[in-house]
């Protein structure tokens, strides 16, 4: 079957997309690289350290403590086990891929002017993974709500000839057209209308109430949710060493943002008076965006034993587009009986159609990061770091946007000043360094019951063949969030879910100056 193609305009953005909400200001704000081996062995904490190229990405001024030039390229495996309860039910499912996570070299030209004080200029390209967004998690469970309260919350207040075909139009041309023309929370109450999950007062095309086909009880309910996808960012930078204990840098970088989101809700109920027992409701959302941001950050040796780093990393301006499909089918036991005496028990509403949304802008916040280090000699180093950055500050753009703006205030509600503080430790025997990290990221919510503290031990080793280099990591990190399965309204939330996630990580990276 041909797939048909909707463009929603612009005005259509008044009424609220499900897709831009507090949780993308979150996953796109919180980026966490996902870098080379010796990076990740020391919990990330290089931010006065250098001589690696993922520690590029967190102060620009690291290239410039190479001493030769250097390439690295890192492969990582992941995996999650995520562990959900639901109205009691507890659910485990997990899963883990394999790919590339970090490439970069780093290009030293050393100055043959020993009067200068500008002793190197280092000019680097390094691609960093910031997100990996591979991961599911399954809820089942008795709620004492239904899926019909979406469609209603949707529905109310809007009149009968703006959310149902008209005779003879097929329900991808309607589909279509009320998108177009009325906007996406039309569509909703579209699908909840045509599935006879909702009935009307009357059946006048000024009607503007609706009551539910499923009565009050118990509601059997399971929820799939997967997405899959990247991000990335690709940075040039250009750092120098001035006289010998200053490094300075610069990084301009793209960002990129590939993600793709599926969910997948059915639910079963006998409660008598229902005239629909089963629903299933289906959502796929794909996302891409591109961002530009710049950061600039210094190293001074104090001594040769101890360093100091500081970094600043702009906001990141993203433009974002997302393109969804819809679907749901329901079921009745009895039947439904119509006027002219047929009766049916299942109804499908499969518009066959892509949302295709305009583009809109979101900013992430700034950070600022200060970091010490302290060298001990060939046996090895100690690193700590510290950064803060406001998720307030966050904005969906357009702002004089009603819908955006309306966002915008919740976020700068809900979220907070979250610190990040970082600790790593090296230890050098011969050619063999041993390595362990540890690092603390808070929530970025004010209720940290929607997302904790997160918390990440590593541990690495590495082995030196003078001028090759490999590396090699394992980390662990733990996550509690609760889920929202679906909006119901302002303010409004479904049954929620809470999932305890378990990360772990291997990273091997080889390395050699060129």
């Amino acid at each position: 079957m041909k797939r048909i193609y909707l463009f929603i305009v612009l005005q259509s953005f008044v009424f609220g997309l499900a897709a831009q909400d507090i949780t993308d200001a979150v996953r796109y704000g919180n980026v966490n690289i996902h870098g080379s081996a010796r990076f990740h062995a020391l919990g990330g904490a290089f931010g006065a350290l250098g001589g690696d190229l993922s520690a590029v990405s967190a102060n620009p001024a690291g290239s410039a403590i190479f001493s030769k030039s250097y390439f690295s390229a890192t492969l990582g495996v992941k995996s999650f086990e995520n562990n959900t309860d639901y109205f009691g039910r507890s659910t485990t499912n997990s899963d883990g891929n394999i790919g590339f996570d970090q490439l970069g070299a780093a290009f030293v030209f050393n100055n043959t002017n020993d009067n200068s004080k500008v002793k190197k200029i280092v000019l680097s390209l390094v691609y960093d993974q910031t997100q990996n967004g591979d991961t599911s998690f399954k809820a089942n469970g008795v709620s004492n709500q239904s899926i019909d309260r979406y469609f209603l919350a949707n529905a109310q207040g809007l009149s009968l000839n703006t959310i149902s075909a008209f005779p003879g139009e097929s329900l991808t041309q309607a589909y279509g057209y009320i998108g177009g023309d009325y906007g996406y929370q039309n569509q909703q109450a579209f699908l909840g209308y045509e599935s006879f999950i909702l009935e009307p007062d009357s059946i006048d095309d000024t009607n503007n109430l609706y009551y539910s086909n499923i009565a009050p009880g118990s509601f059997d309910q399971s929820y799939n949710y997967v997405t899959s996808g990247i991000s990335g960012k690709l940075g040039i930078n250009l750092a120098m060493q001035y006289d010998e204990k200053l490094y300075l840098g610069l990084n301009l970088n793209a960002h990129s943002i590939e993600q793709k989101k599926s969910t997948y809700l059915q639910e079963e109920n006998d409660n008598p008076g229902s005239l629909i027992n089963t629903v299933e409701f289906l959502n796929d959302l794909s996302v891409t965006g591109s961002g530009f941001s710049f950061q600039f950050g210094g190293i001074y040796k104090i001594n040769p034993s101890f360093r100091l780093g500081l970094t600043y990393d702009s906001p990141t301006w993203f433009t974002i587009s997302e393109e969804s499909t819809q679907a749901v089918f329901t079921r009745s036991t009895d039947g439904i009986v119509f006027d002219d005496g047929s009766t049916d028990y299942s109804f499908s509403v499969n518009p066959n159609s892509v949302n295709i949304f305009p583009e809109y802008r979101l900013e992430t916040p700034s950070k600022i990061t200060g970091s010490a280090a302290f060298i001990l000699g060939n046996l090895g180093l100690i690193s700590f770091e510290y950064s803060r950055k406001n998720f307030a500050n966050t904005k969906f753009r357009p702002t004089n946007d009603i819908y955006f703006s309306e966002q915008n205030d919740i976020i700068s509600n809900a979220l907070v000043n979250a610190q990040t503080y970082r600790l790593g430790g090296e230890f050098r025997f011969s050619q063999l360094s041993f390595r362990g990290g540890y690092s603390i990221v808070e929530s970025p919510y004010k209720n940290k019951s929607i997302m904790e503290n997160t918390s990440t031990v590593s541990l690495g080793i590495g082995y030196s063949f003078g001028n090759t280099r490999i590396d090699l990591s394992y980390s662990t990190l733990q996550q509690n969030r609760t889920n929202q399965l679906y909006q119901v309204g302002t303010g409004d939330l479904a049954p929620l879910s809470r999932t305890q996630s378990d990360f772990s990580n291997i990273f091997l990276t080889v390395g050699f100056s060129l």
